[in-house]
């Protein structure tokens, strides 16, 4: 990044900085890499009404899908800088910063979705939201926007390990996305979000992953027209932004924003739970056939080992997260 883009940024943090203080009124950028059609564009839309109805219109959220504003590196260096954006991100890349965070992306960790809560309400969760803040100047605003189930879509079948065996699969840049596909014998290969279209069309890449929302919202199903239901991994999101920016807001608007994205997130989770059905059937009305039968025991029993592959994660995290989901 330039100097005089650096530059700009840093004007542009003092400027709402300052803003915030004095006018106490706040315009800020939400962005994302997704499509507008997706739960979680909704989500943020609905983030937006809800910040400027409880703030009387003293913080306005605009919101750009689809990575009008970058992707996702260029979006947490704009976070870090203190420009004017809330990022929708996930623990994946999180824990780039804290690597605790990873463990709550990790393969099977989840029976049921609603679980995740139990994490979110935890001591444990508190202490790495505040470790992020302190060390990183990033403020995880809520991470309880439900993604999804994650899936495999592909042009062959994936029902049990040789299925999978040697294929080149996109993943995000982060360790945990890695580790899980080569402990399934894949290839993961990183690819930016908008280019696993053309990746999966000129086979870059045998197959990418992503709950079936953002498989139909992205049009991948113009790529490849398989879907076998691994469900390895189910994500959550949530928004962040700027630590410093954060907190030079009156707290009153720190509140809403924070209160604010909780709310947005039981939302997202509604219409990703409710919506499944119906992607499904627009995917398998653009011609998409689904494998069901999946040998699941079998892809968690050789994931298990993922667990043991983080050794900057706090001792005895897996043990412990695994307590506060079994309490």
């Amino acid at each position: 990044m330039s100097t005089t883009i650096r530059s700009l940024m840093a004007g542009t943090a003092l400027a709402l900085m300052a803003q915030a203080a004095h006018a106490q009124e706040v315009s800020l950028r939400l962005a994302h890499v997704l499509s507008p059609s997706e739960p979680m564009h909704l989500a943020s839309e609905r983030y937006a009404e809800l910040v400027a109805e409880r703030s009387d219109g003293r913080i306005e959220i605009n919101v750009f899908p689809s990575g009008e504003l970058g992707g996702n590196p260029d979006l947490y260096e704009q976070v870090r800088m203190g420009v004017s954006v809330i990022q929708i991100s996930d623990p994946g890349y999180l824990s780039d910063f804290v690597p605790d965070f990873g463990v709550l992306n990790g393969p099977y960790l989840l029976d049921d979705p609603a679980d995740f809560q139990k994490l979110i309400d935890s001591d444990w969760y508190a202490g790495i939201v505040e470790q992020i803040a302190e060390e990183h100047r990033i403020r995880v605003l809520s991470l309880n926007w439900l993604f999804g189930s994650r899936h495999l879509i592909a042009n062959q079948e994936v029902r049990t390990l040789d299925d999978i065996d040697n294929m080149s699969v996109r993943v995000p840049p982060n360790v945990m996305w890695i580790e899980t596909f080569r402990a399934l014998g894949a290839r993961g290969t990183t690819l930016d979000w908008p280019e696993v279209y053309s990746g999966l069309a000129n086979r870059v890449i045998d197959a990418a992953e992503a709950p079936l929302s953002s498989l139909y919202g992205s049009r991948l199903y113009e790529s490849a027209d398989t879907i076998s239901m691994t469900g390895h991994f189910t994500a959550f999101t949530g928004p962040i932004i700027n630590e410093d920016l954060f907190q030079a807001m009156p707290e009153d608007l720190q509140d809403i924003l924070v209160e604010a994205a909780e709310e947005a997130g039981l939302y997202m989770a509604d219409l990703v739970n409710e919506g499944q059905e119906e992607f499904r059937a627009s995917l398998e009305a653009q011609g998409v056939t689904f494998v069901d039968d999946v040998d699941v025991a079998s892809f968690r029993e050789a994931t298990a080992s993922v667990y043991d592959a983080f050794p900057d994660w706090s001792d005895g995290l897996h043990d412990r997260i695994r307590a506060l989901l079994d309490d």
